[in-house]
């Protein structure tokens, strides 16, 4: 049986996973009412695991250290609750199953951002070649494609990775359609910010550090 998570624990691995991310941001990845989601964002602050950042002009919520060790704590509570070790061993599984799609969509995204020019140098994609984009877009479909599995591997153990193959698919068909800014655009909204996102959420979960993962 799938295992939801606490609302407040949802609420910290929400900034946890967004890195920086305001009242509505947290809401929305949390699944969590952006009235309740204030509050836990408030009693987590009070408890020194997140705080408030501003830069330029904008701002948002960032875990402290201290809400990395509580998140870290809670992470590997949640897979030991589970006896049969069901969960823990899909994690594993989603580990290294993800090494390989990840590499592909970065090289995805790059291609997307630049493209062979002459002499052998990079220039900059301007998007003038709908072959050139229409088989990056392939690619980053057979990708998410490929992830699918994975993913419902992963949501069958633990709710809270439900919906990542709804957002990538929503990017992508935007990205289709002519958004480009859906491809590797900052932000949540683009199949790259969906993708940090997963992987952030995976190698948190399992307890790696982010490159510290092996890749076959």
């Amino acid at each position: 049986m799938s295992r939801a998570s606490e609302p407040e624990f949802l609420v910290l691995h929400a900034v946890r996973v967004r890195g920086t991310a305001d009242d509505a941001a947290v809401a929305e990845r949390s699944g969590v009412a952006v009235e309740a989601a204030r509050e836990h964002l408030l009693d987590l602050e009070a408890f020194g695991h997140v705080t408030w950042a501003e830069f330029a002009g904008t701002g948002g919520w960032t875990l402290t250290e201290r809400g990395r060790t509580e998140g870290e704590r809670r992470l590997a509570a949640e897979l030991a609750s589970d006896p049969t070790g069901r969960a823990a061993a899909v994690v594993r599984e989603a580990v290294a199953a993800f090494g390989p799609l990840n590499a592909r969509l970065l090289r995805a995204c790059t291609d997307w951002q630049l493209r062979p020019g002459a002499g052998g140098r990079l220039d900059v994609n301007d998007h003038r070649d709908a072959s050139w984009d229409g088989r990056v877009l392939d690619e980053l479909a057979a990708v998410v494609d490929g992830v699918r599995p994975v993913l419902a591997g992963l949501a069958g153990e633990l709710a809270r990775f439900a919906g990542y193959d709804r957002r990538l698919d929503d990017a992508l068909a935007a990205a289709r359609v002519g958004d480009g800014a859906r491809v590797a655009g900052l932000g949540a909204a683009s199949v790259h910010g969906v993708w940090m996102e997963l992987h952030e959420d995976l190698l948190a979960t399992a307890g790696i550090s982010r490159g510290a993962e092996v890749v076959d």
